[in-house]
């Protein structure tokens, strides 16, 4: 029997200029997101890095992302799905066309993140430097459908440990950029397995911070310490033991000083049970640091 797949959700969230690095908030500002995320696959990696096809799955996920800033160095981070569906389509037979398995979908919010980022160095003497914690509430459903395979979320509080530095500087007077990284553990419950996170992060900007460009590269290590999902088919979305490599592009444009609009994409240089398939998102923004 397959393993569980698992959705790239950590690729959703970090999904705006202002995610993620080690740049806290100043006090009072705001940062508010409105995206869309989805994925359809029909093929994943297994436990082994090999690619299996699967019946057609897909996952919408409409998400609300806020930073606020509490202190000049401690910044809030709220980051809900508001409404997730996910879905997959009818096994029908090669041969007699036949439905084997019928299609179901369900529509309900997803797992939600609280964070705390704290700005160790803010640059001033040193390279910027942050520290974030993260709590994974499961708001989500973690069971729904006929087999217990349609889910919003993996029904697991996790706490999240990240380290952020980075640094940014002018090219020219129309011209600017930045590079940051970071690393963490993610502890999960539940019999799911604990995981090391990295990234690398580069942006460029141009006509004055009017547009954005910025790559992407992500990664989770699994320590390989949960439960082995034995009973779990190949169309649930959240798994044990998953781990993968990613890339990503986005763009943001400013349409005024303070709204702007971004779409962005995502893959998988390589995987264990995830889903083989590129995930997009667009989203209007509100920056409040502008």
């Amino acid at each position: 029997m397959k393993k569980l797949l698992v959705v790239l959700f950590c690729l959703g969230i970090l999904n705006s200029i202002n995610a993620g690095g080690p740049w806290p908030q100043k006090k009072g500002n705001i940062y508010f997101k409105l995206s869309e995320w989805w994925l359809v696959f029909d093929q994943h990696y297994t436990d082994v890095g090999l690619i299996d096809p699967n019946v057609t799955n897909g996952i919408f996920s409409t998400n609300v992302y806020v930073e606020y800033g509490i202190t000049n160095r401690l910044t809030g981070v709220v980051y809900a799905p508001m409404l997730v569906r996910n879905y997959m389509n009818n096994l029908v037979s090669k041969t007699t066309n036949e439905i084997l398995i019928k299609g179901e979908a369900i529509n309900k919010i997803g797992d939600a993140d609280l964070s705390l980022k704290y700005a160790i160095s803010k640059g001033d003497n040193f390279l910027p430097i942050s520290a974030t914690l993260t709590l994974g509430l499961p708001t989500g459903t973690s069971s729904a459908g006929t087999d217990g395979n349609l889910q919003t979320g993996d029904g697991e509080f996790n706490q999240m440990f990240l380290v952020d530095v980075g640094g940014g500087f002018n090219i020219n007077k129309e011209v600017s950029s930045y590079a940051s990284g970071f690393a963490g553990l993610n502890n999960r419950t539940n019999g799911y397995s604990d995981e090391f996170r990295f990234g690398l992060e580069a942006g460029i900007s141009f006509l004055k911070n009017k547009i954005w460009i910025i790559g992407r590269l992500n990664g989770v290590e699994s320590f390989k310490n949960g439960d082995t999902a034995e009973t779990n088919t190949s169309t649930s979305i959240f798994a044990n033991n998953s781990e993968y490599t990613s890339y990503g592009i986005e763009a943001a444009y400013y349409v005024t000083k303070n709204i702007g609009f971004s779409a962005s994409f995502a893959s998988a240089f390589r995987g264990e049970i995830i889903a083989a398939a590129p995930s997009y998102s667009i989203g209007v923004f509100y920056d409040m640091s502008k």
